[in-house]
């Protein structure tokens, strides 16, 4: 027998303290799981606290500050001026609303069209279809946001497709606007409702439907008592990416809104040509806000378990 090699382990007396700490340490991390969490979790958090909860809270403590009337310097100073001025100044309040009403309108929009066509593609497709339906859905998220936006307003322009598309029927194209706006956007953020909805879909009981029908009930009576309950977190989730990102929009607006400002208009303004980086600030955190109370909402409805 070979002196080198143990024979209750059947390792070499080499090998044996290369690997004994590395078996004990494997094991004591499956052991706890806890301890295999800790040991994960802080380079993401440090990052995420570094980068993303940092910039929020620099853009909070810039809210604070102001500006110097002759040097455009910002002034490290406390006062509630940017934020007496959001609230004392008309047009500042009709943006605000405005902003919310574009983002519930393309959150209402998204849900009418999604919902069909995820229900479809998870209820009524052929199974072998499914993977197909998805990528013709994630399609559209392979061009980039300036060119799908800027074909936009092409076919949104007088004389553009759908100007003449309406013509024959007397009527003639949204041009550029607020009603342009909600309707790119709507084309924009679409996938993002429809692929939370379509996983909810995915995970309803076949035979429950089946159930409802055979009991009695009619398909408006099916969807509303035993679809629509058991999706509802799904329809919230994707409404989460469809409300934020059309509320902190400002490309889209620049492109095909004509005069219409939305508060991400009014950020960038204030941090290129005012030159007002504080009252930027300001205004950042309005859509910050209502994003708060919104995640709030849709952690009470447990809409978070399905992003």
């Amino acid at each position: 027998m070979d002196p080198g090699v143990d024979d209750d382990q059947g390792l070499t007396a080499a090998g044996r303290p290369a690997r004994a700490p590395r078996r004990r340490a494997a094991a004591l991390l499956h052991r706890r799981p806890r301890l295999r969490l800790a040991l994960l979790l802080p380079a993401p958090l440090a990052w995420l606290a570094a980068v993303y909860l940092g910039a929020l809270a620099a853009i909070f403590l810039t809210a604070f500050w102001t500006t110097d009337t002759f040097t455009g310097e910002v002034v490290h100073r406390f006062t509630l001026a940017n934020f007496q001025m959001l609230g004392d100044e008309p047009v500042y309040r009709t943006i605000a609303l405005r902003s919310v009403g574009v983002a519930a309108a393309v959150t209402a929009i998204d849900t009418a069209l999604g919902l069909p066509m995820a229900f479809y593609m998870a209820k009524v497709a052929r199974p072998s279809h499914r993977p197909y339906l998805v990528a013709a859905v994630l399609a559209p998220l392979w061009a980039a946001y300036l060119v799908k936006a800027y074909a936009w307003r092409v076919m949104l322009a007088e004389g553009g497709l759908i100007d003449e598309a309406l013509r024959p029927f007397g009527a003639s194209g949204p041009g550029y606007g607020l009603t342009a706006t909600v309707i790119v956007l709507s084309y924009l953020w679409l996938p993002y409702m429809i692929l939370p909805v379509y996983a909810g879909l995915e995970r309803l009981p076949g035979p429950l439907l089946d159930a409802s029908g055979d009991l009695g009930a009619r398909p408006l009576r099916t969807f509303l008592s035993v679809v629509l309950p058991m999706i509802f977190p799904s329809l919230v989730a994707g409404s989460l990416f469809t409300f934020s990102l059309s509320l902190g929009d400002y490309l889209t607006v620049k492109i095909v809104g004509g005069r219409g400002q939305l508060l991400g208009n009014v950020v960038y303004d204030n941090v290129g040509a005012a030159n007002n980086l504080p009252f930027a600030a300001a205004v950042a955190t309005v859509p910050v806000a209502v994003m708060l109370a919104y995640l709030a909402a849709a952690r009470r409805a447990g809409a978070l378990r399905e992003l």
